[in-house]
């Protein structure tokens, strides 16, 4: 069994309050921004493939029903967290404050590590070949090597997880951002 950094009452607290805590970081990002058309121009792309790698993950996602370990699971055992974190920091570098990015560190390090050490705990508890899949797969940063598992993406999974929905958030947050740099 793996150690854990977190205590399972503070991962279970936090648990509760990943999405909301998503909605404050995001409003937080806005406000506390000054962002250009030339850092717009550089974190939007940035944030894009962020958007593109949990689209992909979402694919490849039937929670609870199957052990995903295809297309970007083969990789990281955590895609939906990884992508997360890259539109985060794309977000940072759009937003031009360097504050932005030690609030998203910190989200990052005390929400959603002990939120992904949750997520591997039932993972562990409903899929008896989880154990070798992570010993196999890297938790969050990929090294290269990729598991061999050969499940297309499919869209009427994507539609199911809902994933679109963090597209439209994008694009408010990116319309935000454009028009405090225009009219600011």
């Amino acid at each position: 069994m793996p150690r854990y950094l977190f205590p399972k009452p503070y991962a279970d607290f936090v648990m509760r309050l990943r999405v909301s805590s998503g909605f404050l970081l995001a409003i937080v990002f806005v406000w506390g921004s000054s962002p250009d058309l030339r850092s717009i121009a550089y974190g939007v792309p940035v944030s894009i493939i962020g958007l593109w790698l949990r689209g992909w993950a979402a694919g490849h996602l039937e929670k609870n029903k199957t052990l995903a370990a295809s297309g970007p699971y083969a990789f990281t055992r955590n895609p939906l967290y990884l992508g997360t974190l890259i539109v985060g920091v794309g977000l940072v570098i759009a937003g031009r404050q360097w504050l932005l990015g030690v609030l998203l560190a910190a989200v990052f390090l005390f929400v959603y590590l002990p939120v992904m050490q949750n997520e591997e705990q039932h993972l562990r508890a409903i899929f008896p070949g989880y154990a070798g899949y992570a010993d196999r797969v890297p938790l969050l940063i990929p090294r290269g090597k990729r598991m061999p598992v050969d499940t297309p993406f499919r869209w009427a999974v994507y539609k199911k997880n809902q994933e679109y929905q963090a597209s439209f958030g994008f694009l408010a947050g990116v319309a935000l951002l454009l028009s405090k740099a225009i009219f600011v």
